[in-house]
């Protein structure tokens, strides 16, 4: 029996994560982190944790706080004796990183150090307690029309975000070079699925055309992602988990390239709305022209490939925001 301290578990992929893990590790407990900032939501956590922020039973246990609170940090650590950490928690809004870096420089790298200062000190160097930083492909930049991420990828970021992102991966990648810490850095492609915060593309694209408003497209929506279904992530960071060799980055991504004008086409067709609610609106500073990632390493290392086309995962993702209104911010 393992006790895991989950960052920013009451976010979009973390809840999702929660969900995922507890079906499949009975065994172990899961102790959740988070600030509930805008972006945190308990009601993602439920049934194992109530509005108020209470266990409803033994294997998942909530604690507000703030990743950079190294007393508090340090507090959970003890009382829950914890023997490794899953690190969701970051600001993660690139066009509120352009309004604001400030507060992404101190939540993601600030807070990361933190963490990881923490399981030092507590587990100690060499120390075979794992410890998996969750990060993004943003990290890497951006791509032309060929091509692919991976691992030996040069990290130039080009957002305030995704430079904080890859300032944390770093102090990742350094505390495992420095102090020997059993330390693993993902960094996944674009996610979707259930419990994703209303502002996102695809909540978005949902939320305004149910209500027959304007589409909002960044310029000519030419821009290219690799969308991964939410399950099949949480499947590669169980695997990382318990099965990564320490010090090794992993690229997790879903082979599923998409413009963003033909995300939000597909959406209305299946919402029965006209491509005419579409708006393209000025782009955002900065904004990458495509993101994809080769997860070859991954798939050979650790035998994980991406299990739900796109066409599946989108018309589930629908579906359950259709059935769940109240996540759409309406």
């Amino acid at each position: 029996m393992a006790n895991i301290l989950v960052t920013g578990a009451a976010g979009f992929i973390g809840s999702n994560f929660v969900h995922y893990y507890v079906a499949r590790h009975p065994e172990d407990k899961l102790v959740v982190f988070d600030k509930l900032t805008y972006a945190g939501n308990l009601a993602n956590l439920a049934p194992f944790v109530d509005l108020d922020g209470n266990a409803t039973g033994e294997q998942v246990q909530f604690i507000k706080g703030d990743i950079c609170d190294a007393e508090h940090v340090k507090r959970v650590f003890d009382e829950y004796e914890i023997d490794g950490v899953i690190h969701f928690a970051a600001e993660s809004h690139v066009d509120n990183s352009i309004k604001n870096p400030r507060i992404f420089t101190e939540t993601n790298v600030l807070g990361t150090q933190v963490l990881l200062d923490v399981a030092r000190e507590k587990w100690g160097e060499g120390s075979l307690n794992k410890f998996v930083h969750i990060s993004t492909d943003e990290v890497f930049g951006t791509l032309g029309p060929e091509g692919y991420f991976n691992e030996e990828r040069q990290i130039q970021p080009n957002s305030p975000y995704s430079a904080s992102k890859a300032g944390s991966d770093m102090v990742a990648r350094a505390y495992h070079e420095t102090f020997k810490m059993n330390v693993n850095i993902t960094n996944c492609s674009n996610n979707y699925g259930a419990y994703q915060h209303y502002e996102k593309l695809i909540p978005t694209i949902i939320r305004k055309a149910l209500k027959d408003e304007k589409v909002p497209i960044y310029g000519a929506g030419e821009n290219i992602r690799d969308w991964l279904y939410v399950d099949d992530h949480c499947k590669a960071i169980d695997m990382v988990y318990h099965n990564a060799p320490a010090g090794e980055r992993y690229c997790i991504g879903g082979h599923n390239e998409m413009r963003n004008i033909d995300i939000a086409k597909l959406i209305l067709a299946r919402l029965g709305k006209g491509e005419d609610l579409i708006e393209f609106v000025e782009d955002r500073k900065g904004h990458d022209l495509r993101y994809a990632i080769d997860p070859t390493k991954i798939k050979t290392e650790l035998g994980w490939e991406p299990e739900t086309k796109f066409e599946d995962g989108i018309a589930k993702t629908v579906d359950w925001y259709l059935t769940h209104p109240e996540w759409l911010g309406n």
